[in-house]
């Protein structure tokens, strides 16, 4: 009886066109459509060389203007600035014509000067923050130093020339910066691009779409939906087989769709999923049974007819999709911080957040977390449904 209904409600999914084109083909026009606003994008956001100009002062910062050198030498891989020393004078006019965003004023303290603000002259003033915070660093390790060497010499009463032994500390420093250029290890995924977001909710809104063949492959079965429904309520057969030999056949058909999904977009839109795509897939799977849970459920609490079991399912799909993050990252974040228990029982920012993890971070922690919460989720609906069928009864059929 099992494969006999699970025989017959695939057909039935299969031959319903509508159905069809919402839960496959849609997720592939969307993904086309994503794949060609978004192709370029990072190549056009590439930042541009920024020009500036540095003025010397009075008591000039020789580690400032050597790391600027750095920075602004040409065919150089970390070259960020397209620099030139000059006068405060010759500076200002520069500025005044906007022919540079901003300069350097090196004196005792190092002041940015720049005519408004924007991009370029942000990341002008953050670089200076963070050579003066190392500049801060260096001066803080060579003061405990020299004081040490201090210390040792008086205790030892060895004669110390300081001028000399200050000389010396700072050389040891200088060395030491020079020689460790591995300051923070580069953990971060090697592809990392913030357009896979927009394919990251995607597969999530394909996975809870799944739920539309879960409450069609359900309605088939209840008394109050169709003809078919009424006999199965009168024949002696078990309830249990036929929900579950229902909810398998649409399953089938969702993570064909699915498959047809990742197939699509690794292989015509060149899509990189990285080095965890088995985790992906994995999570992908587990997703699709939450959307399928989540019909079912609906279908079983709801008492009104098909079109309304739709909306209603829709309607919760893209309430998800919109918090957590598909129509804009930023309101993932703001649910998240203010909010963070509807993220927690939001199985489409699960499924959102558990790929994030695979693709920033180094560790899967988190990612086993959305998937255990995944699966709880899935087995919850299923027993609202179940429970809810067990209690139907109709008065006349």
């Amino acid at each position: 009886m099992f494969f006999h209904n699970f025989k017959y409600a695939l057909i039935t999914l299969l031959k319903d066109k509508m159905l069809i084109f919402w839960t496959l083909a849609f997720p592939l026009i969307l993904g086309t459509f994503f794949n060609m606003a978004f192709s370029d994008i990072e190549n056009s956001e590439k930042a541009d060389i920024i020009p500036i100009a540095v003025v010397e002062g009075n008591k000039s910062n020789v580690a400032f203007k050597e790391a600027i050198s750095k920075l602004s030498e040409e065919d150089s891989e970390v070259q960020l600035f397209h620099n030139r020393f000059v006068s405060e004078q010759k500076a200002a006019e520069l500025l005044a014509e906007d022919e540079i965003i901003g300069y350097i004023r090196l004196n005792e303290d190092v002041k940015v000067v720049v005519k408004q603000s924007g991009i370029s002259e942000t990341i002008l003033q953050y670089v200076v923050d963070q050579m003066l915070q190392t500049n801060h660093m260096v001066e803080d390790v060579a003061k405990i130093k020299t004081e040490a060497a201090l210390k040792e010499a008086i205790e030892s009463e060895k004669a110390v020339n300081q001028e000399e032994l200050i000389r010396r500390v700072y050389a040891e420093i200088t060395a030491m910066l020079n020689s460790d250029e591995e300051w923070l290890a580069d953990n971060s995924n090697p592809n990392m691009s913030y357009t896979m977001i927009e394919f990251y909710t995607l597969i999530a809104m394909t996975c809870m779409y799944g739920g539309v063949l879960g409450m069609v492959a359900i309605n088939r079965n209840l008394a109050n939906m169709s003809n078919n429904g009424k006999r199965i309520a009168v024949s002696p057969c078990a309830k249990y087989k036929l929900i579950i030999s229902s909810a398998s056949a649409a399953y089938l058909v969702q993570i064909t769709g699915l498959a047809l999904l990742f197939l699509y977009t690794i292989y015509a839109l060149n899509v990189d999923y990285g080095a965890h795509f088995l985790h992906v897939v994995i999570l992908s799977l587990l997703g699709c049974l939450a959307g399928l849970s989540t019909g079912i459920c609906i279908a079983a609490i709801l008492k009104k007819n098909e079109n309304t079991k739709i909306s209603v399912l829709i309607s919760v799909t893209m309430l998800g999709c919109f918090l957590s993050g598909m129509m804009g990252i930023t309101m993932k974040y703001v649910i998240d911080k203010n909010i963070p228990l509807i993220n927690q029982l939001n199985p489409v920012n699960m499924i959102t957040d558990g790929l994030y993890s695979l693709y920033y971070y180094n560790t899967f922690e988190r990612y086993y977390h959305n998937l255990f919460a995944l699966a709880i989720f899935a087995l919850l609906m299923l027993g609202i449904a179940v429970y809810q069928l067990r209690r139907q009864k109709y008065d006349y059929l």
